[in-house]
């Protein structure tokens, strides 16, 4: 009894016609016929009813159906566990990152991962969110660490690692550092220093000035938040960051939460499918360097 036997018995139980069961396995009418005739002869049973036009499975075909099923089945499994251990020692992967982010836990992940699967080719790239969600979907992209305004961009599963509102920093001598509360209108007083558009906070920045209609005056741009510490520093414009990025300059910076700006700005991984081994071991690295943060599923 052979495999491929029983791959054609399932076809022509399925389509209870021999001709369409042969288009179905690529092979010929004649061809399928024959080993079912050969699996007959080995089985001691006919299998199908061939008196009708349409085929039907006898008695001993039925018992025998489901076991058939049973057998493809595990000879599949067989075959996608070898391809899968086989990824997990030569394989590659492509992992995305947002210009400017130095999350040392991702990097923890990332060395975790290539000690425990060293064949496998890790690739790092940086850019701006919106290209590495695009990357992402288009699978130029295996898994992505992306700000964002919303937890899981469309047709994609996510992995939330940080949450927070957004802050203005500004020297101690600037007039916003003496306030207790801060609002958007009296962040859009001044000229504003922030990330690039493409980036998660620029995205929550953006809309949360679209709901008011105010047009911020955007002094400059840049994508470290080490640049836009040291140009609010001296006096640029007021820099627009998340929380826990400004307590890095709580030595020359004030940082003051924008009140009316509540919707938080996001760090995720992001992933199109965990069917890839590689990016299931690196989401189990991920998790253990992050603390098991919040995975999110989109609708789409």
């Amino acid at each position: 009894m052979e495999l491929r036997q029983l791959e054609y018995f399932v076809a022509v139980a399925e389509e209870q016609n021999f001709t369409r069961a042969a288009e179905r396995v690529h092979i010929s009418q004649s061809g399928v016929s024959a080993q079912i005739r050969q699996l007959e002869r080995e089985l001691g049973a006919e299998l199908f009813d061939r008196s009708a036009r349409t085929v039907t499975l006898t008695v001993a075909g039925k018992a025998a159906l489901e076991h058939a099923r049973a057998a493809l089945a595990a000879a599949g499994a067989v075959g996608r566990a070898v391809d899968e251990v086989a990824d997990l020692i030569r394989g590659r992967l492509t992992v995305g990152m947002v210009t400017g982010c130095t999350l040392t836990p991702l990097f923890d992940a990332l060395a975790a991962f290539h000690e425990a699967h060293p064949g496998v080719e890790i690739s790092l790239l940086e850019d701006t969110s919106d290209r590495l969600v695009e990357g992402v979907r288009t699978g130029a992209v295996d898994l992505a660490l992306i700000g964002a305004a919303t937890a899981t961009p469309d047709g994609l599963d996510a992995l939330t690692i940080i949450s927070e509102r957004l802050v203005v920093a500004v020297p101690a001598g600037h007039p916003l550092a003496k306030q207790k509360r801060v609002g958007l209108r009296d962040v859009m007083a001044h000229p504003i220093v922030c990330m690039p558009p493409g980036t998660g906070l620029r995205m929550v920045f953006d809309q949360a000035c679209a709901t008011t209609n105010r047009q911020p005056t955007i002094a400059l741009q840049a994508s470290a938040a080490d640049a836009i510490a040291g140009l609010a520093d001296r006096g640029l414009g007021v820099a627009i960051l998340s929380e826990s990025m400004a307590a890095s300059y709580r030595d020359r910076l004030t940082a003051r939460t924008i009140d009316d700006v509540e919707t938080p700005a996001l760090l995720a991984l992001i992933w199109k499918s965990a069917h890839n081994p590689s990016v299931r071991e690196l989401l189990v690295h991920s998790r253990q360097a992050f603390g098991r943060p919040k995975v999110s599923r989109s609708s789409a």
